[in-house]
């Protein structure tokens, strides 16, 4: 056997191991793993919370959107937009009129973004599954009806099915501003609150669905003027070839994204989040690590007189400090797996029972929980690597010591 490594385990657990030293020891090998079992944990979470929102995003998010690269809106008439829509490769060619608005109901008022959408994203949209309240219908009869995100809906005290009508305000593109009636250069429209869905904390808080004539009035759109195209590809079609194909299609004049692209500031975010957090738990660590740097100088004070033994036994001056340096390695070690092993059996049961609730109404009952092994292999490699160097810190800056010799 390795004596180097024996006797760093004799240390390490020996059975009168009551002292001061050991007791540090076993502190600094707990704090390892909390904070190992944190990093697995926290970065599941994340891991969950990410997959959910791009999930949820995903429900309302067309394959391909096209817009105009330099103007605000176009008429999507062309012959290229005529060969887009007779793809054999499209299965939906949807219209939409966006546009920033002032909204009033009652006495409340709020700027929300609505959303002009034709019959056939009607049909074919998800946003139904999320309603809260009410129900995903844009017209009851010949009146028009409004879906609105539950953010502006409690903003503005707002139910469905009531008398009072929810007005939206744009400033004419056609009249010019009057001092005198300000209002006069406002276009305004009227629509009734049919349903309340809860998608996403940001989009619920921001978009009111409305039919796209209605949204044409408020904006003085051209018939067929849109400011963007949805494209809905039928299943197994290649996303990414097929919007190089439209790309060259269409020309410089109009920018396709696919769903990646529609929200990349978001999903770049949310990486970045993950990396702080990632390095701020491993900060947390590095301060951990000092009750190791401290149990592991203390040791090496204290068995002092033994390492004289072993040097006049002939032992050699680098064995007895692998000695000290395995003991911090074993330390470090143990903490890794522990905290790997509690952090994957917590994830594991939050997976399966979601003991963790979560608080209000949210579209979720319990922390979402994903796996990744590759953060598992991050975190054993970033705390190992703390670990390490822990454990040889004590060795050198000892040997710079004066009078302090193995």
């Amino acid at each position: 056997m390795n004596l180097p490594f024996f006797i760093a385990g004799r240390y390490l657990f020996a059975k009168k191991s009551h002292n001061v030293i050991n007791i540090i020891s076993l502190i600094s090998a707990a704090g390892i793993m909390l904070g190992t079992m944190a990093l697995i944990v926290i970065l599941s979470v994340y891991n969950g919370f990410d997959g959910l929102i791009r999930s949820l995003y995903s429900t309302h998010e067309c394959d391909l959107l096209i817009v105009p690269a330099k103007e605000k809106s176009f008429i999507p008439h062309s012959a290229a937009f005529d060969q887009i829509r007779s793809s054999g490769n499209v299965a939906n060619f949807c219209e939409v009129v966006e546009e920033n608005v002032f909204v009033k109901y009652g006495e409340e008022e709020s700027v929300a973004t609505i959303k002009g959408i034709d019959s056939v994203l009607m049909k074919i949209s998800t946003l139904g599954n999320y309603l809260v309240e009410g129900e995903f219908s844009l017209y009851h009869g010949e009146v028009a009806q409004a879906v609105i995100g539950r953010g502006i809906a409690q903003k503005l005290g707002l139910r469905v099915h009531f008398v009072s009508g929810l007005d939206l305000y744009f400033p004419s593109r056609f009249r010019p501003v009057s001092f005198i009636n300000p209002m006069a250069s406002l276009n305004i429209e009227r629509v009734f609150p049919a349903g309340v869905f809860s998608l996403e904390k940001g989009y619920d808080e921001r978009y009111i669905y409305i039919p796209i004539d209605v949204a044409r009035n408020l904006t003085e759109y051209y018939d067929g003027e849109v400011t963007s195209v949805e494209l809905y590809l039928k299943e197994g079609v290649n996303t990414d070839k097929l919007q190089k194909e439209f790309k060259a299609l269409l020309g410089k004049d109009y920018t396709i994204k696919n769903r990646y692209e529609q929200n990349e500031t978001l999903y770049k975010m949310m990486g970045s989040e993950k990396l702080s957090i990632y390095l701020i738990l491993l900060f947390v660590i590095v301060i951990i690590s000092c009750n190791l740097f401290g149990s592991l100088s203390m040791l090496i004070m204290e068995k002092k007189e033994d390492a004289e033994i072993l040097k006049n036994l002939g032992a050699k001056e680098r064995d007895i400090k692998n000695i000290f340096l395995l003991e911090g390695w074993m330390i470090s070690f143990l903490g890794i797996i522990a905290g790997v092993i509690i952090g994957l059996i917590i994830c594991f049961l939050q997976q399966k029972f979601g003991f963790v609730r979560m608080p209000g109404n949210f579209v979720i009952d319990a922390y979402p929980v994903v796996i990744k092994w590759k953060d598992v292999i991050m975190t054993i490699i970033g705390v190992g690597i703390i670990g390490f160097f822990a454990a040889r810190l004590p060795l050198l800056l000892l040997k710079k010591m004066k009078n302090f010799d193995f």
